[in-house]
């Protein structure tokens, strides 16, 4: 959508919430490289929505516009807008905002050096995706998450995810998407040194180009070129980066052109043109003044003693090596601010969604135990499934419920059953530790979730739970009321299953643990 397109939308109100929405979604599925072409349609749309009170427009379109701020290099700013959007759409339960705004903010963590976090806000993007969303921007979720999950070592599961992202591409016929992956993938194998699959996935790369005529980006002859170099094929590496130092390919982002001089310089070293390798050095240098690139000007004064070394004079070398950490050590201290700074800039939209989340913290839990809901349940364990899907960890679940509990109350009283259960609640914290689950789901039913548990120990946990239960000093309680439990216990080895499922399975072990009877735990 143009600028000019913005400002024809039609006046009569009840056809504006629909151009709005459709000029909206256009915006939306532009291919990443046109992120620059973004602002301005995206600032016109919120401004206009915002004068006709609709809402999610405003919001869809402040998203647009944290993404590019991320993508701009304004970190903080644009974790800022992305905040703002997952605490309005987590109020208002809008599951396309939500996924949207969770990728962004997985981005926005990844620039911060926050791994961890970025997986974690990667899979909820994906958890709340739904089935309407159109190929190519599910292939976008799909690679933030590969992203995400290569940056934490799981190599093997990012991949999974690529190719997941390939299959969706292709159906959408988006030739830039398809070339991202692919060019994804190849670094990824680059970076773990295995030179073989990242020469398959540039001939993919290459075949998508003889079909459709794809130009590849400056990032991505970067990638193919250091393919080239893993195996010392450095005519190779001439030959793909000429282009771009000829002002000839489109470089997408600032440092793009900087780190196909580096690249060049590597190969140039490594085949003995010592000149010339100081000669595309010194370009990199350049650029990386020009353009404020901190992190490859460290890098420069690595390749620089590296050069220095191949040539002999090793005093040099030390010195460049010396510069380099000192370089290097500025860097991680500038990061350090840069963090401190973006984290600053998001304050306002955690003191906003603190306030939220206090509240919905409270919808969270029983009020009787204090123990997590059957709403949180419903929505954290399918998150948490997806997750562990994702990382091929196992998940174990277990449903605990008292065994004659109404006798308890009908022969007492109901006061003293609600003291029962918050003495049981008390005991299932205890069994639940770290980042497994206590819930209450009604009544004397309760839930165990064990992430990262296999079958084994968690029978094990509920063979120690029960036993701890039976033990308890019920007596002023309940009197020669004896109060015990029967657990069914079910694992999904690697995380590949669904709530339904799991609870289905569970719920039979409890049975065949009430039937065998009760006081005792049931796997399987």
């Amino acid at each position: 959508m143009t600028t000019e397109t913005a400002s024809r939308v039609p006046t009569e109100p009840h056809h504006e919430f629909g151009v709005l929405e459709s000029a909206l979604t256009e915006l939306e599925g532009r291919p990443p490289s046109e992120f620059r072409t973004l602002w301005e349609p995206a600032g016109e749309l919120r401004a206009r929505a915002a004068e006709l009170g609709a809402e999610e427009i405003v919001q869809r379109a402040m998203l647009l516009q944290a993404g590019v701020l991320l993508r701009k290099g304004r970190t903080g700013e644009g974790g800022r807008l992305a905040h703002q959007v997952r605490v309005w759409a987590e109020e208002h339960e809008s599951r396309y905002l939500l996924a949207r705004a969770h990728r962004e903010l997985s981005v926005f963590c990844r620039h911060l050096g926050d791994f961890s976090d970025a997986l974690t806000h990667a899979v909820q993007s994906i958890t709340f995706l739904t089935d309407d969303v159109p190929p190519n921007l599910r292939a976008r979720h799909l690679t933030t998450l590969a992203v995400a999950l290569d940056d934490t070592g799981a190599y093997d599961d990012g991949r999974r995810r690529y190719q997941e992202a390939l299959v969706l591409t292709a159906e959408a016929g988006d030739h830039e998407m398809t070339a991202s992956v692919l060019n994804n993938m190849a670094y990824s194998a680059v970076e773990i040194g295995d030179e073989p699959e990242a020469r398959m996935l540039v001939g993919q790369m290459r075949d998508l180009q003889a079909r459709v005529g794809y130009r590849f980006s400056a990032n991505e002859l970067d990638t193919m070129a250091q393919v080239e170099l893993m195996g010392s094929r450095y005519d190779a590496v001439e030959e793909l980066l000429s282009p771009v130092l000829a002002d000839l390919v489109e470089a997408n982002e600032g440092d793009a052109v900087a780190e196909c001089q580096l690249t060049l310089a590597q190969s140039r070293r490594a085949a003995g043109r010592y000149d010339a390798a100081q000669e595309a050095l010194d370009a990199t240098r350049k650029l990386c003044t020009e353009r404020n690139l901190g992190r490859l000007s460290a890098q420069v004064r690595q390749e620089q003693a590296a050069l220095y070394a191949a040539t002999g004079r090793f005093a040099e070398a030390y010195e460049e090596h010396r510069a380099f950490h000192a370089e290097a050590t500025a860097l991680h201290s500038v990061q350090r601010e840069t963090r401190a700074s973006a984290l600053q800039a998001v304050l306002e939209a955690n003191e906003a969604r603190q306030a939220s989340e206090h509240f919905r913290e409270m919808a969270h839990r029983d009020a009787l135990t204090g123990l997590y809901n059957r709403r949180y349940v419903n929505e954290r364990v399918p998150a948490l499934l997806l997750e562990s899907a994702a990382r091929r960890r196992p998940v174990s679940l277990a449903i605990v419920d008292l065994d004659h509990f109404k006798r308890i109350n009908d022969t007492l009283s109901h006061a003293t059953g609600d003291t029962v259960l918050q003495h049981v609640a008390e005991l299932l914290e205890e069994a639940a530790p770290g980042s497994a689950i206590a819930a209450r789901m009604g009544g004397e039913e309760f839930l165990l979730v064990y992430p990262g548990v296999d079958a084994e120990e968690a029978t094990a946990r509920c063979e120690r739970l029960r036993l701890r239960i039976r033990a308890h000093g019920w007596e002023p309680i309940t009197g020669a009321l004896q109060v015990t439990t029967s657990i069914g216990v079910v694992t999904a080895p690697e995380g590949q299953s669904t709530f339904t499922a799991l609870w289905s399975a569970a719920d039979r072990n409890l049975y065949a643990a009430k039937r065998s009877g009760r006081d005792r735990v049931v796997t399987g």
